[in-house]
């Protein structure tokens, strides 16, 4: 019996996409070992086919002329690796227009167009995979959506950016070197790196780009939990139902207190369930449509959010260092699963792309994607939390002038505005005219009512600068 050849065309050979060509081209044989299909990389569509890559490509396949794949009905497979919003767009469009699936890591188009490309190919009656575009090399997309079918997914708190957690692990950590001097092991204590030291380091060893502004400011992260949160809630999340805020500020000192607090710094992007505190619409017509289709949907919310947040350092998330990812996810039937890897970087993301390639060649996703049910937006828009709702405990630093009484003022703002103090300590450290840190952990309040009492903070006399705070993320524990 022959051996079925499925091929595909790439489009974008960059970095992921030399991965995806080398994987499909040098171990063709294992994959059809396994899956007793061969794919044929037919057609790599780019603007430069002069560089060198690292992945040598049979004569003819390389092209700058997009035709090239739109119009070959061999070819089944279109993969867009090309990244980016705008054209990146048309292509995928184009490739569905041609009666061919596509495969795609492109997390900024899927967060921001995502919906309007999964209604074309249902339209077509094409299939879209993209597990690439989350988590790198973790299957986090496959094990939502198949893994975790029975469940009815509670919450998620994900590491999903491997250059923040690069270089909030270098700010973190007390590094010690051992050396050899005149025979004697010494021991050379390494202070943990200030922000911008950690962000050139990152950039220096390829954890960052040279313009790293979408990831430290939160942005990259708030792409991926836009594209699992759909997955996992079921509705048509928009990139702008994600508060997001990035570790730019993030102080090494402020590391430091939570630290001597027990707790580790991560950025981490957020996706939960919330009872009775969404956001209501006051549309009756609306109102009904909700009630019709799921009561459920009245009676709670969604918060969807990414944000430094202080965890309890016994939590497995705060073992997560350097580039490597991970998301807890926790459901109604299994508990809490935890997904551990590397989340970017050439080869892991080709690992994930090629197998969507293959999922697709066999016909699984296109069973899953026509499956795929996410309710409609005039659904999810009543049920996202504004952040201002947000139920939280919250670390606060204020620098305080070193003088008599001034316990007594902070302390009356905070109880003014509703919030209970869990914690407080006072460094010697003496900082701009004459101030000292002091730092407060709170016990759970909203986030308007510590908003308010930061404004007013920030007018007393007896404190110097702007107050720090940082929310404080209490992940369940899941116990026998």
């Amino acid at each position: 019996m022959a051996e079925k050849i499925v091929k595909v065309g790439l489009v974008g050979f960059g970095t992921v996409g030399t991965g995806v060509a080398k994987l499909i081209i040098e171990d063709a044989d294992s994959i059809a070992a396994k899956i007793g299909l061969r794919l044929e990389l037919a057609c790599v569509v780019d603007i430069d086919t002069k560089s060198a890559r690292p992945v040598k490509l049979p004569d003819g396949i390389l092209t700058d002329d997009l035709n090239r794949l739109l119009d070959d009905d061999t070819i089944q497979i279109g993969i867009e690796m090309i990244g980016g919003i705008d054209t990146a767009k048309q292509v995928q469009l184009k490739i569905l227009e041609a009666g061919k699936d596509v495969v795609t890591a492109n997390k900024a188009l899927l967060a921001e167009y995502g919906n309007e490309l999964y209604r074309a190919a249902h339209k077509n009656n094409r299939c879209i995979a993209f597990e690439a575009s989350c988590a790198g090399g973790i299957p986090i997309i496959s094990a939502i959506r198949t893994g975790l079918t029975a469940n009815n997914i509670t919450a998620m708190y994900g590491i999903v950016n491997g250059t923040c957690n690069y270089i909030l692990t270098q700010m973190s950590e007390d590094r010690s070197q051992k050396s050899e001097v005149r025979r004697q092991k010494s021991e050379i204590r390494v202070c943990p790196l200030s922000f911008s030291e950690a962000l050139a380091q990152a950039q220096e060893k390829g954890y960052a780009e040279a313009d790293p502004t979408l990831d430290i400011s939160g942005g990259d992260s708030a792409h991926k939990l836009a594209i699992l949160s759909s997955i996992a809630f079921g509705y048509e999340i928009a990139l702008d139902d994600v508060f997001v805020e990035g570790i730019e500020a993030v102080s090494k000192d402020d590391i430091r207190y939570g630290g001597e607090m027990g707790y580790c710094l991560k950025l981490l992007a957020i996706a939960e369930r919330t009872e009775g505190r969404g956001q209501r619409t006051e549309d009756r017509e609306q109102r009904t449509e909700l009630l019709t289709s799921d009561f459920r949907h009245l009676t709670s919310g969604i918060s969807l959010r990414v944000h430094p947040s202080f965890i309890a350092e016994d939590n497995p998330l705060a073992r997560v260092k350097g580039p490597f990812n991970a998301i807890s996810i926790f459901g109604s039937a299994v508990g809490q699963v935890m997904y551990y890897g590397r989340g970017a970087g050439m080869m892991p993301t080709a690992s994930a792309v090629v197998a969507d390639i293959i999922d697709v060649a066999l016909g699984n996703s296109a069973t899953t994607f026509r499956h795929l049910n996410l309710r409609p937006r005039s659904q999810t828009v009543p049920l996202i939390e504004k952040i201002d709702n947000l139920v939280s405990r919250f670390y606060i630093r204020i620098m305080c002038k070193d003088q008599p009484g001034v316990i007594a003022q902070w302390s009356r703002v905070l109880a003014d505005h509703q919030i209970s103090i869990s914690g407080a300590l006072q460094h010697e450290d003496i900082g701009p005219d004459n101030t000292v840190p002091v730092v407060i952990a709170t016990h759970p309040t909203q986030q308007k009512n510590i908003t308010a009492a930061l404004e007013d903070m920030e007018k007393l006399d007896v404190i110097g600068g702007k107050p720090v705070c940082i929310r404080i993320v209490d992940i369940p524990e899941d116990k026998d």
